[in-house]
Formats: structure tokens, sequence, C-alpha cells
């Protein structure tokens, strides 16, 4: 049978570790050409290995997100590599603790430049070629940062809330023109972003939650896979949190 992404070439931001990590894997699990696009480039080449080794097809590219000729190489590789663009998935991000009073002015810039700056651009250059493929889908990662507030992170909040209405707009861009474009807002993640953390640390962060545990970056890939399949074709401007119900709290 068909994998539900069969025909699909996705080009994965932030693909070699984290959640870019697992929706690489399962999108050339179900049939889809992946293009993995990150700087870490050791880790990008063995989550390549794992995908071949299962007998998915992809690929690895640098690049830097916050810089649009390497976005605009990236998406040359891709249909270069495989004939064209279908998905695009803006997935990678950083995080760094601050609020106003101890966010620097670089930091700032650093955190929009990657999680806002970096989500506009790659739009930019894949659109042009999403738009040839007539049924084209972009799945931008926000957090649930986007949605609520915390003492300790204005860089961060400011930059996936941002994705947030982008999304938003891109969507309506769009609507009559074959790219359809969905935001996926994950909770707390067990990801290389959430850090070393202490059992005491993990225990608060659990007890946050509704349903009382850290959800794990396959948990946030199922979620893309649907927005990425034709499954979605009528679902654009939609946001999707995958977040053990801690939104439904607030």
């Amino acid at each position: 049978m068909p994998g539900r992404l069969a025909g699909k070439v996705a080009l994965i931001s932030g693909g070699a570790s984290g959640i870019g990590a697992a929706q690489a894997t399962l999108f050339a699990r179900e049939g889809s050409q992946v293009l993995i696009g990150d700087l870490q480039e050791a880790l990008g080449a063995e989550t390549v290995r794992k995908i071949q080794d299962e007998g998915g097809t992809a690929r690895f590219v640098r690049l830097d997100v916050t810089d649009l000729a390497s976005w605009s190489a990236a998406v040359t590789e891709a249909v270069s590599a495989f004939g064209v663009l279908t998905t695009l998935v803006n997935t990678a991000g950083i995080f760094h603790p601050g609020g106003i009073e101890a966010e620097s002015e670089q930091g700032w810039h650093r955190m929009v430049a990657v999680n806002q700056t970096g989500v506009f651009l790659g739009m930019k250059a894949a659109v042009p070629e999403l738009l040839k493929s007539g049924n084209a889908s972009i799945v931008n990662v926000s957090s649930l940062y986007g949605l609520i507030g915390s003492p300790n992170a204005i860089s961060y909040h400011a930059s996936k809330a941002a994705v947030r209405v982008m999304s938003k707009g891109a969507a309506l861009e769009f609507a009559k023109r074959g790219i359809r474009v969905n935001t996926i807002f994950p909770g707390q993640i067990r990801t290389p972003i959430l850090g070393d953390i202490t059992p005491e640390q993990d225990a608060a962060i659990k007890a946050s939650i509704p349903m009382g545990e850290v959800g794990d970056p396959m948990d946030i890939a199922y979620g893309s896979l649907y927005l990425a399949s034709d499954e979605a074709k009528y679902v654009s401007g939609a946001e999707l949190w995958i977040d053990g119900a801690w939104y439904a709290a607030c």
C-alpha cells in the first residue's frame, strides 16, 4: 500500500535532531522523499543513514535558516535531487531563558532571527516551487509559548507568537493558489531544546501538564504528517495544539 505521503517531497528545517528528525523519519516511512536542512552536519548525516537503513529516501543539506541564500540553495537542492518540492516544514528553533530585565539585545535578535525570520525566509524561498506543484503544504512549528505567557522567556514568546499570525496570513495569501499553511504548537517535548534537567525539574514540569507526561518528538511528527498529507486537503490556517491538554487548562 502506498504511504500517506507517497509522491511528496519535503524540506524539513531543523531535521537533524529532536522534532525535526522525528518528522523526517516518519515522513520517509510514509513515502515522502525528504531533504533535511540543518547546521548539525554529523547529526544530519546520522538521521539520513537511519532513514536509508529503513528503506526511505533522504538527503542532507547544510541550512542556515537566518540566511535567504542558504534557504534558496536548499530549495534548489530539493528540486535538483527529487524533481519537485511539495512540502515545507519549518521546525528549526532555539530557546534561551530571559525576561525583559535579563534578556540582552543580542539574545533578542538571535532568537527572532532563527525562530521568526527563519520561518519567513523558508516560506519566501520555497513558495515559487511549492506553487508549481499545485498541491503543496507548509507546516510551521510554533510553541505553546506562542499562545501563553511566562515570566522568563520574552524573546521566545515574541518569536513563536509571530509564527502563529504569520502562518494565518500566509494561509490566506495562498488559499486559492494551491498551498495550505498550518501551525503546530508543541507543549513540553523531550528534545535537546529542553536541555539537561534534574529529576526535581522533570517532576515539576510533569506536574504542570494535565496529562502528567512530557511529550515525545513523534507526537509532533504525527500531527505534521496529517497536515502535510492530502487527508488535510481542506485544512489551512489551522492550529494544532499537541501539549498534553496544557493549553486547555489556561
